[in-house]
């Protein structure tokens, strides 16, 4: 009687199921609406193509001036050839975008290329910005992109952010440590004169010596006189040397003067640093050569 009774169930089920009636719900279940930074991203979650609109810059870049005819020409590559690159982004909660790490100006130049997306890296989790501003540097330092006043500006900042001394600065960002404080010693120059360097009417290096002076009046002369002259690096470091009452360098080498009975003086001289015993060498040396020439002399 049960096998009867399940036999009738299940063709009433057949029945009404072929008759468009079901009790249960078998449409497959869609997955819910992603989370807005997930538009765009592929499996592979750590790159992909995001709408542009969605992509903006870091207020806090280190670099605020690009070269136009370089956008341009950049432009015109990404129109004709594609996006070779992916420009790097992080999420910002509050502010519903992809901000861009490194890689502005390929972002700038694919929007005026008309391009309505974009190819990008996610970085996720959260960066501090000493470590933001570390990685828009090396960047921009890799692309020799910044400015010489931009550049000084980045370092001050990151050596006050990270309380870095200028050795692990430079480490950081595998570049000399002369770099450092040549590009740090800028903004000891007075307002005046970094916006010179800004513009590009005082060259950098020249401007690195005549920061040296400290006085900001003394800088401004010695700038002025530059500009007229047109001093070589050279040439400023020398002013510079003069105005700081400091003398020419010495020559390097050793120059040792002996004094001898009957107001004789004795000279030792050599274009390169001798010791002590060198010097003993020497002197018996001449001294044989002179006992020689009496000798001779008496014969």
């Amino acid at each position: 009687m049960t096998s009867v009774r399940n036999l009738l169930e299940q063709a009433a089920g057949n029945l009404e199921e072929s008759m468009g009636v079901r009790t249960v719900d078998l449409r497959p279940t869609l997955t819910p609406v992603p989370d807005l930074k997930d538009v765009g991203r592929r499996s592979l979650r750590n790159v992909g193509r995001v709408d542009i609109n969605q992509v903006i810059p870091d207020p806090d870049q280190p670099r605020v001036e690009f070269d136009e005819d370089a956008l341009e020409r950049l432009s015109d590559s990404i129109r004709d050839k594609g996006q070779f690159s992916p420009i790097r982004v992080r999420w910002s909660a509050d502010l519903g975008k992809w901000v861009i790490i490194a890689g502005e100006r390929r972002w700038r130049a694919t929007r005026r290329a008309g391009l309505s997306t974009i190819d990008c890296v996610f970085v996720d989790g959260e960066l501090s910005r000493g470590e933001l501003l570390s990685q828009q540097l090396i960047e921009n330092l890799l692309r020799e992109d910044l400015k010489p006043m931009e550049e000084a500006k980045a370092f001050r900042e990151l050596l006050t952010l990270n309380e870095w001394t200028g050795k692990q600065l430079a480490d950081a960002l595998r570049v000399p440590s002369s770099k450092i404080y040549r590009t740090l010693g800028l903004l000891e120059l007075p307002d005046d004169l970094q916006e010179k360097v800004e513009a590009g009417d005082l060259p950098a290096r020249t401007a690195y010596e005549i920061a040296k002076l400290g006085d900001e009046t003394k800088q401004r002369k010695l700038a002025e006189t530059v500009e007229v002259s047109g001093l070589t690096v050279e040439e400023t470091r020398k002013a510079v040397r003069t105005r700081k009452g400091k003398a020419s360098p010495k020559p390097r080498g050793t120059r040792e003067k002996y004094a001898a009975p009957g107001g004789i003086l004795v000279t030792v001289t050599s274009g390169r640093s001798v010791t002590d015993g060198e010097i003993e060498t020497a002197l018996v040396h001449a001294l044989e050569v002179v006992r020689t020439r009496l000798a001779s002399a008496v014969q």
